[in-house]
């Protein structure tokens, strides 16, 4: 499972969710997208998301820090 989290190192929304992967013993990749406008570019086009954070878990993009449809896209009960 890839799951690839697109956040900013000033939004508190970012770290929490980052923190519960970690706690939850999920591996991601962190993808700072403030230094990157092409990558913003891409996210806004794949999920229409314009906010921070933006979680993609298998090409599926989750907005913001949805803990239920978190849980369903990481099979977490």
């Amino acid at each position: 499972m890839k799951v690839i989290v697109y956040s900013t190192p000033s939004c508190p929304i970012c770290s929490l969710l980052k923190k519960w992967l970690k706690d939850n013993d999920i591996k991601f990749d962190d993808v700072d997208v403030s230094k990157n406008q092409k990558i913003i570019d891409e996210i806004i086009e794949k999920s229409g998301q314009m906010t921070v954070p933006v979680t993609e878990i298998d090409g599926e993009f989750i907005p913001g820090f949805s803990l239920e449809r978190l849980k369903k896209a990481l099979n977490i009960k």
